[in-house]
């Protein structure tokens, strides 16, 4: 079973405009819809979607549309109840796949409902082979968050992937080796934030074609068994203790990037679960992410589609 653990999930709705965002001005929407979403849930949804074991974790009382909207989509879930409803973010998609977010901030969790989340997810983890820890932290949890529940994730015996950004990402670079997940999916300006590199060279250089800049940041990340790096356009990079590889896409029409990220992590995991090796699984990553960003909205890309994405893979 592949655990993911979302601690501030929302209600994404995504608002598709029928021409550029104009500001100041009145807009038209050509499209909306409203779906149970946050990282975690996004990875669980195309999981559950392929065929795989998954369990959602997430904090929402029973009654709360994020639930309900789990329940109606059949996604294997356990909400942990706590006071406060989930936010709502909105996302504006334009025509050329030009994506704006606007996210709320999140519930707040007071001590005791966040103790008990983290029970439930190291209770969890003993049925699992991966525990998914992504996305931002709300109010009330700490910066340390993520750091910490690898630690006990990993005393539990189960590996652990992270995907986050900002000052939680920071914090679990304080604490490498230590605390080092067993994968990490980082944009180009997140391995940045890992290492202490200036992120928009490494982005620059790998849209010029110099991966082995990026390679060499990765490396940085002493601990970290998988290093995952989206680079856009330029296609992703897998930086492991030995070997490294980079993974292009056959040019798609983008739609929406909403939960491409998410989609590449879940295709990473999909390949690793069957026992795919290193370069399969990136390979596999981001046909499922480019899959995702040819799509409309929020939504997920099935195995077929993502199958008919080609692939390119050049070991580095």
């Amino acid at each position: 079973m592949i655990v993911t653990v979302t601690l501030n999930p929302s209600i994404d709705r995504t608002a598709g405009l029928s021409g550029p965002l104009n500001r100041g001005r009145v807009n038209r929407l050509g499209s909306c819809d409203e779906v149970a979403a946050g990282k975690g849930v996004n990875i669980s949804r195309v999981l559950h979607g392929a065929g795989a074991d998954t369990c959602a974790i997430v904090p929402a009382h029973c009654e709360d549309p994020l639930v309900i909207g789990l329940q109606n989509d059949d996604i294997p879930h356990l909400a942990v109840p706590i006071r406060a409803a989930t936010r709502t973010n909105l996302t504006l998609t334009e025509p050329d796949g030009t994506t704006t977010k606007i996210n709320e901030p999140g519930a707040h969790l007071s001590p005791d409902e966040l103790a008990a989340i983290e029970q439930a997810v190291i209770t969890k983890a003993h049925e699992a082979t991966w525990v998914v820890l992504s996305g931002s932290l709300p109010p009330g949890a700490p910066a340390t968050w993520y750091a910490t529940m690898t630690e006990r994730l990993h005393e539990a015996g189960v590996k652990v992937a992270v995907d986050t950004s900002d000052e939680p990402l920071h914090e679990l670079a304080t604490r490498l080796p230590e605390a080092a997940p067993d994968l990490i999916k980082p944009n180009s300006v997140e391995l940045g934030q890992l290492c202490g590199a200036d992120g928009k060279a490494l982005e620059t250089a790998a849209d010029h074609g110099d991966f082995n800049t990026v390679v060499s940041a990765a490396r940085r990340l002493h601990g970290i068994e998988n290093v995952l790096v989206t680079l856009g356009g330029a296609g992703a990079l897998l930086v492991t203790e030995h070997d490294a590889w980079h993974a292009r896409f056959e040019p798609v029409e983008v739609r929406s990037t909403v939960g491409a990220g998410d989609s590449s992590l879940a295709g990473f995991l999909l390949a690793h679960a069957r026992g795919d090796q290193p370069e399969t699984c990136l390979r596999t990553a981001v046909a499922w992410g480019t899959a995702a960003a040819a799509l409309p909205g929020s939504t997920m890309p099935t195995p077929a589609q993502a199958d008919a994405i080609g692939v390119s893979l050049v070991h580095l």
